[in-house]
């Protein structure tokens, strides 16, 4: 019986998985070059593998990421891990945005929610990159500037080029922004490549930027680098931070923000 193109497909995949595992990476010209597919299959297998297995898109290609337990995971899934912490955390960022402020609103569980306290207000302009949260965000008196891009399934971040070009000509006062880790080494950082592009793009054009994260983010270094702790001025997290990472943080002049379990902001 003659191959279907269906299993063709699913031993391609097979066949890059076990290359990622033993290179640690791949491009999409090395598949392209090995397979004899197109770029485009190449780039839509990453992408169904990138929902099964422990890979990391890059720009280029992909990761392995199989020796790293904590995962890019999904927004879904992300969104019930310390709801009441990323809760807390949203309530107390939601008081240090007044009428008039044009506030940069990276995608993200804890930013998504700040999102829906700000339905209610007036007078502010939100940038932000994340299809859900301007979603969110539409039908409010808000004014809503989406920066364009490719989107990221697994965050609804809108990536690439054209979103930067977009960010480049923008003024953003205070940026909110959401991160998989922060520590005294690494600063703030991010599980993809592409996701820590545009957020450096959006720091770039504002004069302050907030990071929002709870206790589970604390002393992780993920994949990808966004900033040094130098090029942030505000934290607002859920718990007091430990020694080493809070003498970084008084270093580097950042003013801490702790979202206590019971505090209403």
């Amino acid at each position: 019986m003659a191959e279907t193109q269906s299993s063709r497909s699913h031993r391609r995949r097979e066949a890059v998985m076990e290359l990622l595992k033993r290179q640690g990476r791949i491009t999409v010209q090395e598949m392209v070059d090995r397979f004899g597919c197109s770029e485009a299959t190449a780039r839509r297998d990453l992408e169904l593998l990138e929902k099964t297995e422990p890979i990391i898109r890059t720009i280029g290609g992909a990761m392995y990421d199989g020796w790293n337990a904590a995962r890019d995971l999904a927004f879904s899934e992300r969104q019930g891990l310390s709801y009441l912490e990323k809760e807390r955390i949203a309530r107390l960022a939601s008081t240090l945005i007044a009428e008039g402020d044009v506030v940069g609103l990276s995608g993200g569980t804890t930013t998504y929610l700040l999102a829906k306290l700000l339905k209610t207000r007036k007078g502010i302009t939100v940038v932000t990159n994340a299809v859900n949260i301007a979603m969110e965000l539409a039908g409010s008196d808000i004014q809503v500037l989406v920066t364009g891009g490719i989107m990221r399934h697994n965050s609804f971040e809108l990536c690439g080029p054209l979103g930067e070009d977009t960010v480049s000509r923008l003024n953003i006062g205070k940026m909110f922004i959401g991160v998989d880790g922060i520590s005294a080494a690494g600063g703030i950082t991010t599980y993809s490549e592409q996701e820590a592009q545009i957020a450096k793009a959006l720091i770039a054009r504002s004069q302050a930027t907030y990071v929002l994260f709870d206790h589970s983010k604390v002393g992780k270094t993920s994949l990808f680098s966004i900033a040094p702790l130098s090029g942030v001025q505000v934290c607002i997290t859920d718990a007091p931070l430990p020694s080493e990472l809070l003498e970084a943080v008084r270093t580097s002049g950042i003013a801490v923000h702790i979202a206590a379990d019971g505090d209403n902001g």
